[in-house]
Order: structure tokens, then C-alpha cells, then sequence
């Protein structure tokens, strides 16, 4: 039987960028029903082209299809805090199995951090080098678990790597529960809410690992 693993942060109150409060209650008009606000970049999302003008394209506006695919897990637990994660990270035996429209997925641990200062400020970023050789080797989908790909507090850096990316490069932030896959090869599927003209937005990641 197949294992189908969520790979979503939970979205609560306590959560950095997100709130709910009731709009309707079962004992005022017969049914609960809340108000959802969050920021567009906020826990598990996924960013459109135009968050850093690369092209006007927005996150409706991508096609369904660059929403799913095989993907490889790297496991770079010991990159450690502000890391930059390159292409010899890759193991040789991926680098060998990869195809053009795979996806990447690093697992940095960095999921146990999330709403601390630690989460957004000591981050293990992707580096200018990996950026280009996600675009050169056709990179369907990059997932990190960090909230961004890049350095948030240095507006030169988080600006190129995205650019670089988001050229080509469907970009997915804020996963976890990474440990929790037993296999290097999954099926990735990441759905974003279909946000009219939307820079961003928060998705439902999971990953297939599908019986041999």
C-alpha cells in the first residue's frame, strides 16, 4: 500500500502571519463558519513568478501540471544554521537519476524552529550556484523547509536566488515532517489556493511514497 505523507505546517492562532476568529456560530445562526486572514508568504506556501517581478505571472495563473511530480529528498540535516546548500550536496547516484521536470527537496531539520527567531533569522539558504543548477537541469518544483530560499534579512540576496529560481523553478517553503518519509524518491504533489492575481500562497504539500 502506498504511504501518503502531509508535508503541512498547521495553521493555529499562535501562528506568525495568521489569524482566525469566528464569523458564525452554531447557537447565533446555526453554523460555525470562521474569517481566515493570512499573509500570502506565510507557514506552508508556494511563491508565483511575479513576487519578485521575474514576469507577471501570478500563482493562478501557473499550470496544474508543474503542481506534481517525482521528487528527491537530500539530506542536509548538517548544512547547520545560515548553511548554503550547493549542487555537490546532491549525492552523485541523484545526480545520475535525475530528470529534466523532477523536483528537489532538502531536508534541513529546520521545521523544529518555526515560529522563532531561529526560523526566520539563522536559516540554511540555497546557493547562487544551486539556484542555476535547478534552472539549468529543468527543476519542476524546489521544496525547503525554512520559511524562504535565501537570507530574508539581506534584500540583495533573497531578491537573486528568487529571480534566479523563479525563472523556471516552482519554489515551495515551510515544510515538515520530513522525517517522516522512509524513501529519497517520492511523488510530490503541492496545490496552492487559486488566488486571482496572488504573488503567493499557502498550500497543502504532500508526498506519495509508492509501494515497490
Amino acid at each position: 500500500m502506498n504511504r501518503i505523507i502531509d508535508l503541512t505546517l498547521k495553521y493555529t492562532n499562535d501562528f506568525t502571519g495568521f489569524t482566525k476568529t469566528a464569523s458564525k456560530t452554531i447557537d447565533n445562526e446555526g453554523w460555525n463558519a470562521s474569517t481566515l486572514t493570512f499573509y500570502s508568504h506565510c507557514g506552508t506556501h508556494m511563491d508565483a513568478p511575479i513576487h519578485f517581478n521575474v514576469s507577471e505571472q501570478t500563482i493562478d495563473e501557473i499550470p496544474v501540471e508543474n503542481f506534481i511530480g517525482r521528487a528527491w529528498v537530500i539530506d542536509v540535516r548538517d548544512i547547520g544554521p545560515k548553511g548554503l546548500i550547493d549542487p555537490k550536496h546532491i549525492p552523485l547516484n541523484i545526480q545520475r537519476e535525475f530528470k529534466n521536470g523532477d523536483s528537489l527537496i532538502f531536508w534541513t531539520g529546520w521545521s523544529k524552529f518555526v515560529n522563532t527567531p531561529k526560523y526566520r533569522n539563522e536559516l540554511p539558504r540555497i546557493s547562487e550556484s544551486l539556484a542555476i543548477w535547478c534552472l539549468s537541469n529543468k527543476v519542476k518544483m524546489l521544496g525547503v523547509e525554512p520559511p524562504s530560499v535565501a537570507d530574508v534579512n539581506n534584500l540583495t540576496e533573497v531578491t537573486k536566488i528568487h529571480q534566479i529560481l523563479l525563472r523556471g523553478v516552482v519554489i515551495i517553503e515551510g515544510l515538515t515532517n520530513l522525517e517522516n518519509l522512509r524513501s529519497n524518491c517520492i511523488e510530490l504533489i503541492a496545490l496552492p489556493l487559486k488566488i486571482g492575481h496572488g504573488d503567493g500562497s499557502p498550500a497543502r504539500v504532500i508526498a506519495i511514497e509508492h509501494k515497490q
